[in-house]
């Protein structure tokens, strides 16, 4: 996938990825990856955010694809809507080069003892 982290916090995560090697047969970036883009920053932040001896779990995400990239790198930054003691939840916007939002993704994960 290309995944680059620049920043991981539970409160705020930043990554990149490429375009290329990311695409459907029409040479745009496939759904999938912005959703794996997504649930990659989400998944990190929640589990930094649970800390030692405690491990979180997705268990939603939905995501609206409203553009597409077909060269260059995307961003996607996560931001905590809610952390809780046992529910957290991120949204995270992923944008083109030049800003544009091309998806909007929400994830849910559970938090648990090991």
């Amino acid at each position: 996938m290309g995944i680059t982290f620049f920043e991981l916090t539970p409160e705020r995560s930043v990554a990149t990825m490429p375009v290329e090697g990311n695409t459907q047969p029409f040479g745009v970036v496939h759904g999938g990856a912005y959703v794996v883009l997504a649930e990659s920053l989400g998944s990190f932040a929640a589990n930094i955010f649970a800390g030692e001896g405690r491990v979180a779990m997705g268990i939603e995400v939905n995501a609206s694809h409203t553009g597409s990239a077909s060269s260059g790198i995307v961003t996607g930054v996560c931001t905590a809507i809610k952390l809780g003691r046992t529910l957290v939840v991120h949204e995270i916007a992923i944008s083109d080069e030049a800003g544009r939002r091309l998806s909007t993704v929400r994830i849910t994960n559970f938090i648990k003892d090991l």
